[in-house]
């Protein structure tokens, strides 16, 4: 229970001042961590504790699922080619680059290094969506980098456990075995979600059968952590069973299934208070337990990476994924904003205290890592975002002009 009043406590405030500030509010929430974990020592739970594990799995995965649900699949006729290059290539693409820096950098074996590149090789709906909220871009732009944030968590999860796998076993991780195990997971967890949300949504919003239609956001919650634990059970991927869950809820109207505006407001209102709420545990845990000395022992190979991952890794998973989009069409000015708009979150510090608690080596490193990105991206990016959107002429009402 104290635990739990001082995230709140910590959460509310830091959100307050980031809204003052202008800044994302997970900024506030790793800082208050730090504060209340390293300075003043009143949080002290290890990345091992089940609270931890608990929080990552439930957050990650309520998480996902509401990054699927805000997605419309009737916007994603136009980007569709985009977003799924960006979601597949750009991050193998991503990971490969970021992993061979980290393998330069730190002189850690391959599979060590690739796993620190899997990591960080996907975005963040849950810190897009809000910077989208300040920054007015033009619409299938920001349909684009949103939908892009929720994929590719998926198949980041996936490929980071591929490595984690072949990692603990101490065999050196192979493409045929790590692609066959991503399209079995991933196909397999796609399977699951969609099942389970159609069964939800069915028993909440038929007109005959929906005998749930007055729990509506306990069922969304229900068909959200049934999906990811049948996904983990059957040996798939869980976080995209979750989302694919999240992506059929969110259009059950185009299955028949259309929702009342009454449980469309309640939903709502109940998913944007739990991924808050989760947010504040995840990066307020995740401040609480940054090693600032082993930080400090890491910084340069650690900022080494994440400018290769910004500056690098970035623009070329954008080239080639944008690129053989012909329909799209891209013009060069939205090619460089979605090369900068890219920020690092709740998935891969999720990720990142799931394998430090599995004790994997090079954990620390990971770590390490993911820390540094967050807080560059997040501090750096996302409020240089509706700067840089000004800049190119990518604003709604510029646009209108």
């Amino acid at each position: 229970m104290l635990l739990l009043l001082l995230v709140f406590a910590a959460g509310m405030v830091s959100g307050r001042i980031a809204a003052w500030l202008r800044l994302p509010d997970v900024v506030l929430f790793i800082a208050a961590g730090m504060l209340l974990g390293q300075g003043l020592h009143w949080i002290a739970e290890p990345s091992t504790s089940l609270t931890n594990q608990l929080v990552l799995a439930i957050g990650s995965a309520l998480i996902l699922f509401d990054g699927g649900r805000n997605i419309r699949l009737e916007g994603l006729k136009e980007v569709g080619i985009t977003v799924a290059l960006l979601s597949v290539v750009g991050v193998l693409a991503t990971a490969g680059l970021a992993g061979t820096a980290a393998h330069l950098a730190f002189g850690l074996d391959w599979t060590t290094a690739l796993l620190i590149g899997a990591v960080i090789s996907s975005t963040d709906p849950a810190t897009i969506i809000p910077v989208f909220r300040q920054v007015k871009v033009k619409r299938r732009l920001r349909e684009t980098v949103e939908s892009e944030s929720a994929f590719n968590d998926a198949t980041g999860s996936i490929l980071t456990f591929a490595l984690l796998a072949a990692l603990m076993s101490g065999r050196p991780p192979a493409f045929g075995p790590i692609a066959a195990d991503f399209v079995r997971t991933a196909a397999l967890g796609l399977a699951v979600g969609i099942a389970f949300a159609l069964a939800a949504s069915f028993l909440v919003a038929h007109i005959r059968w929906g005998v749930l239609s007055e729990y509506a956001a306990i069922a969304m919650i229900a068909a959200a952590l049934g999906a990811y634990l049948a996904g983990e059970l059957l040996h798939a991927s869980g976080l995209m069973a979750t989302f694919a869950a999240g992506i059929v809820w969110g259009n059950s109207h185009a299955f028949r299934l259309p929702m009342q505006d009454k449980q469309l407001a309640e939903i709502g209102h109940v998913a944007d208070n739990a991924t808050v709420v989760l947010r504040m545990f995840i990066f307020v845990l995740l401040g609480s337990q940054v090693d600032l000395p082993l930080l400090g022992q890491y910084f340069a190979p650690a900022l080494a990476v994440v400018l290769t991952l910004v500056f690098v890794a970035r623009p070329i998973a954008v080239w080639l994924s944008a690129a053989p989009d012909r329909r799209a069409r891209w013009s060069r000015k939205e090619l460089l904003f979605m090369c900068w708009v890219r920020e690092t979150g709740v998935i891969p510090a999720a990720l990142a205290g799931m394998i430090a608690g599995r004790g994997a080596p090079g954990a620390e490193r990971v770590s390490a890592v993911v820390f540094m990105t967050i807080v560059f991206t997040i501090l750096v990016q996302a409020s240089t975002s509706a700067w840089l959107a000004r800049k190119l002429g990518l604003e709604e009402k510029a646009a209108a002009e």
